[in-house]
């Protein structure tokens, strides 16, 4: 069933052993991140709704089309026959074995308000761009997931790649982003650069228009760069209004867009009553740095010569890193940030493992840091004592050490060592 050339995906257990216990399970996630690929891996039949002659056959009687599918069966491009989703409920109604259907496509039937036929029948997976440890190849057969090492052992249950990135390296990578179109293969910037601009045209003129929110691509356009010069920032919602000329219900409207097209992360505030004066508002990513970094019109240089720009790249190039993992693990983290009124107190994740248990981790983009640094985790770690699981500072060097009780200095490549 599995294409020879086919890379191994952080996902694919996961997927297996979802499919293992559920009879129909859709695999969700932004376009071109490689959906339809790895769950092709699981399947012995795959039905293309993208292609005229199949699409008619389905559409002409679904239920009779389905039936005539082996299983497992991929059904790709699902949203350009709505009604097939109507035949898999019906067809898990009647025989309800795990193990029979996979689907992928877009979201174009969600943003275009059409009933949604799959509740309670086909479980969802979300996928996201790849991770370096992906594009190294360093998986093993059960993926072990950093937060869970750094939880349980610390610094002792992590393991350094035989190569280490400066920070340079950092950049050149982060601007390059996780779509396999581009972290596969070996592009040069302007091929790099060209395919992400046709994928933001796509973006803010066909998937914008299932929407409803194309009666001026321009401002979409705009809303996105101003985004993107604030990626991994908590700008006040009418400062980003006021850069990008649009008022507060048409940047709702981009906002719910981006979200339902896996363009836009919102890490909401952490809300505790043991914790005064806290920031409410959340802090927006825009998921793959390489597109945010395209969106904005940013170079190496770009980022390199301007400190904050810098600092937040490392930091949504991390969170990149972290998505795909806690998306892995169960049960499912809560993920936010913490910052208190002024500016006093400020954590980039805080990582809520449940059962008590919190992760505390900020993000620099230095060579070396120290205690300075993780003054923020000693605070958090202070003020929730027995309930602060570890806390660390990813860095862009060579080194890792402790810095304080549970709380160590880690290089980011840790995440692919």
């Amino acid at each position: 069933m599995a294409d020879r050339e086919y890379r191994p995906r952080l996902v694919d257990r996961y997927l297996s052993e979802v499919l293992s216990d559920f009879a129909a399970v859709m695999v969700t996630g932004a376009r071109a991140v490689g959906k339809t690929t790895t769950a092709s891996q699981l399947a012995v039949n795959t039905v293309r709704l993208d292609r005229p002659g199949v699409a008619a056959a389905y559409r002409a009687d679904p239920d009779a089309a389905l039936r005539r599918a082996a299983r497992p069966v991929l059904i790709d491009e699902w949203q350009e026959v709505p009604a097939v989703l109507g035949a898999v409920k019906r067809a898990v109604d009647r025989d309800p074995r795990p193990g029979q259907y996979l689907l992928t496509g877009s979201v174009r039937a969600q943003l275009q308000n059409e009933t949604w036929a799959g509740t309670g029948r086909v479980v969802r997976m979300n996928m996201y761009g790849l991770t370096e440890r992906e594009v190294t190849g360093r998986l093993a057969a059960e993926p072990s997931l950093f937060l869970t090492r750094l939880a349980r052992s610390g610094i002792d249950g992590l393991v350094l790649p035989p190569q280490l990135p400066d920070i340079d390296d950092y950049v050149q990578l982060a601007l390059r982003g996780g779509f396999p179109e581009v972290a596969y293969r070996d592009r040069s910037e302007r091929s790099r650069g060209i395919w992400m601009a046709s994928y933001l045209d796509d973006l803010v003129t066909r998937d914008a228009a299932l929407a409803g929110q194309a009666k001026d691509p321009a401002k979409l356009r705009r809303y996105l760069n101003v985004l993107a010069l604030h990626n991994a920032g908590i700008p006040a919602d009418n400062t980003l209004y006021a850069a990008a000329a649009i008022n507060a219900k048409t940047a709702a409207g981009y906002d719910q867009l981006l979200t339902n097209l896996f363009m836009l992360d919102a890490v909401p505030a952490w809300g505790t009553n043991r914790l005064k004066r806290l920031v409410k508002a959340p802090k927006r990513y825009l998921v793959d740095t390489g597109l945010a970094a395209a969106a904005a019109a940013l170079t190496a240089a770009d980022v390199l010569t301007d400190p904050d720009l810098l600092g937040r790249l490392f930091d949504a190039f991390a969170t990149a890193q972290l998505r795909p993992e806690i998306a892995l693990m169960h049960p499912r983290p809560a993920v936010h940030h913490l910052r208190l009124e002024g500016g006093r107190r400020e954590v980039d994740l805080v990582v809520d493992l449940g059962a008590t248990q919190v992760i505390g981790l900020e993000f620099k983009a230095a060579a070396t840091v120290d205690t300075h640094d993780a003054r923020h985790l000693f605070w958090l770690r202070d003020e929730l004592r027995a309930d602060f699981a570890a806390g660390a500072v990813l860095h862009a060097g060579p080194a890792m050490y402790q810095l304080g009780d549970r709380v160590w200095a880690v290089p980011l490549a840790v995440l692919w060592g």
